[in-house]
């Protein structure tokens, strides 16, 4: 597939960031995603249609709102482009196919998440739950095999001794996360985790750097770092996990 066709798929990608944004602000606080329309947290004010095109509205407006001038948070623009760019990165690396459709589903359900989890420090049930029952079916469907149930339930497990190991770093957000990640990544799973825990490494360390003993009572939501492990793995696992194990491809 060309860039240019994979570029065609990245503006539906923004519209589905844009979307999200809308589940990452009104779902934890148990709000209709549907009603009332959007509007500006500062002042109120509905914003128009014109002011909200993914990304360029953004941009046009510097950044703040039309009417009050208020700084418009940087996670909007931020899941929108990551949305889109993940979307075109599945069209362009797996094709016009139904498994780049829910690639990019899958992606689409990391990113909301990951945007959740570092504004609430939660990973919703009601997201990762019905997520990971639709991964299973899909790859179970696509491929019957045992890959899909046991990598999803030995990632889950996985995290959750070393939750209950250290809670402090992890949750039980975390363990339903990871079963999402295998279900739908397979034997891949290990390379989604191993990148994650690995990138989350990097703020824990600046953290204790920063702040020496004190930092052990601060905690980093650890979704998004298994999320970058997660796309990671699904546009590279294979390739990594035969590399690691030796095995030929």
């Amino acid at each position: 597939m060309s860039l240019a066709l994979a570029a065609a798929f990245a503006a539906p990608g923004l519209a589905v960031g844009s979307f999200l944004n809308v589940v990452a602000a009104r779902l934890p606080l148990h709000r209709s995603l549907v009603k009332p329309r959007s509007a500006c947290m500062s002042c109120g004010h509905e914003i128009a249609a014109r002011d909200n095109v993914p990304l360029l509205s953004y941009l046009l407006l510097q950044g703040r709102c039309r009417h009050c001038r208020a700084h418009i948070p940087l996670r909007y623009p931020a899941v929108e482009l990551t949305t889109g760019l993940l979307v075109a990165g599945c069209a362009l690396r797996f094709g016009f196919t139904w498994y780049a459709l829910f690639a990019a589903g899958f992606c689409s359900v990391l990113v909301a998440v990951s945007a959740i989890d570092v504004e609430h420090r939660i990973i919703p049930n009601r997201i990762v739950i019905p997520a990971a029952v639709a991964a299973l079916a899909f790859q179970l469907a696509r491929e019957p095999g045992v890959e899909w149930p046991v990598a999803a339930f030995g990632a889950a497990l996985f995290l959750f001794v070393a939750a209950v190991a250290h809670p402090r770093g992890l949750g039980m957000g975390d363990v339903k996360l990871a079963l999402l990640l295998g279900a739908f990544l397979g034997w891949s799973v290990s390379v989604a985790l191993m990148v994650g825990l690995l990138a989350a490494l990097v703020p824990s360390v600046a953290l204790f750097a920063r702040h020496g003993k004190a930092a052990r009572k601060m905690a980093i939501p650890l979704g998004p770092f298994l999320a970058f492990g997660a796309v990671v793995a699904l546009f590279a696992g294979g390739p990594i996990l035969h590399w690691y194990l030796g095995l030929p491809k």
